[in-house]
């Protein structure tokens, strides 16, 4: 028999109501809430009451039509999904209730679905269950598999203090490259990395140029570019490249945010040549292998201090949601964004 605790009749979710046909339309206004009865559990599934859920810059994309990336976009007229992490509820399968688990099946109060589309959080290991909803294996492949860091190399990252850029500047750090660079927008953000992430050095793209003080700060070239921004810090990463640079182009945030030509950086194919600069763009498909070796090291650095979990926890409940992925795309928080699903 189940096990059942007390459950409620109806649950929400956000859908997608409309396409984001613009860049300059908030993701907000293509979202509503809607409440719907909580499903009945079928042999072998659980019911999941999430506790937090992950915002990514990358739903907005998602919520095209045609975003013309190696995911399914959002469909219109069903709930979004996206990481989660949550409390089993009700089990008719092996899973017991009062497990924490984390799934793909984010942005509704309450997932119900097979057992085995759940994973255990292994909350004695981490300060909280939250602490799995980082884009670690992104930037763990990005600087280990990609662009290969390695001792005494000079890195870059730009868009340093958002969710992926931000864990990437740690594990070059703990990987034991030399010099590690940060970009970000604000100056509180820029004093961030310096002062909480260890980066060595940080510059605001607002306020500074990032060709000038790239030479400044790295008058022999950077060995290595993370970049998840694209405009015109990739353009200045290109002539501030060391021989044999290699670049590792993990997102267009530029183009994301600002539209036109961003996404789309000239590049100065002669310097490219002379310098023989690897540019290598890369996705990310969280394979098993990929979320072992990110997962084998996460728990690890984070016990030995070589690294910190960059993170916004954002209080509201499902309906902040929408809102708060409007002030991811303007910047307006730092680290990995988590809405917290608040409950009486």
């Amino acid at each position: 028999m189940p096990n059942i605790t007390a459950l409620a009749t109806t649950t929400e979710e956000i859908v997608l109501n409309q396409y984001r046909t613009d860049h300059t339309i908030s993701p907000s206004h293509c979202l509503t809430m809607q409440t719907i009865e909580a499903a009945r559990l079928e042999p072998g599934q659980v019911r999941v009451r999430n506790d937090f859920i992950q915002i990514t810059a990358v739903m907005a994309d998602l919520m095209t039509e045609h975003p013309g990336l190696p995911m399914p976009p959002y469909a219109l007229g069903t709930p979004l999904w996206g990481g989660a992490v949550g409390t089993v509820t009700e089990s008719a399968a092996d899973l017991p209730v009062g497990s924490v688990v984390t799934h793909m099946s984010g942005w509704r109060e309450e997932t119900v679905a097979a057992a085995e589309t759940f994973w255990p959080v292994p909350i004695e290991v981490l300060p909280g269950a939250e602490y799995v909803l980082n884009q670690g294996v992104t930037a763990y492949h990005g600087i280990v598999d990609i662009a290969q860091v390695r001792e005494g190399d000079v890195v870059f990252v730009s868009g340093a203090a958002g969710g992926a850029g931000s864990l990437a500047g740690q594990i070059a750090k703990a990987l034991g490259a030399k010099t590690v660079i940060g970009s970000a927008g604000s100056d509180a953000k820029v004093a961030y990395l310096v002062d909480e992430l260890g980066f060595d050095a940080a510059i605001n793209y607002r306020t500074e140029s990032i060709a000038s003080r790239l030479q400044a700060l790295a008058s022999e070239g950077i060995d290595v570019f993370f970049d998840t921004v694209g405009g015109d810090q990739f353009e200045a990463a290109v002539q501030a490249a060391a021989p044999g640079a290699r670049f590792a182009l993990c997102g267009a945030l530029a183009g994301q945010i600002d539209g036109g030509d961003a996404g789309s950086p000239r590049l100065d194919i002669m310097t490219a040549i002379v310098k023989q600069i690897e540019i290598r763009p890369f996705t990310t498909f969280h394979t098993p292998h990929q979320i072992q070796a990110w997962n084998q090291h996460y728990g690890l650095w984070l016990s030995e201090g070589k690294i910190v979990f960059p993170h916004t926890i954002v209080n509201g409940g499902l309906e902040a949601a929408p809102a708060v992925l409007d002030g991811l795309l303007l910047g307006k928080f730092r680290g990995n964004v988590i809405v917290r699903l608040d409950r009486e």
